[in-house]
């Protein structure tokens, strides 16, 4: 599925409180604005955006972002190793 369907509805992205905690705790991220450094991630240019199943997975900088592509919540974000 072509990336500009979650690029076109970056707006809608989302998380929920324990998605915040969650993703602070794996990036080690010291703002409690997660969605907007999320949302910085996925419209870089370099973003290696793709969809697995029901999910968006971008890569950046050593960092999987996983978004549900029906609610656009972010689920979680990692480093990958």
């Amino acid at each position: 599925m072509n990336k500009e369907a979650l690029l076109l509805n970056i707006d809608k992205i989302h998380t929920t409180k324990m998605g915040v905690d969650r993703i602070k705790k794996n990036l080690k991220l010291d703002t409690n604005n997660v969605v907007e450094y999320c949302k910085k991630k996925v419209l870089a240019n370099n973003c290696n955006i793709y969809k697995q199943g029901k999910n968006w997975y971008c890569e950046i900088d050593n960092i999987k972002i996983t978004i549900n592509s029906y609610s656009y919540t972010i689920i979680t974000a990692h480093t990958i190793r």
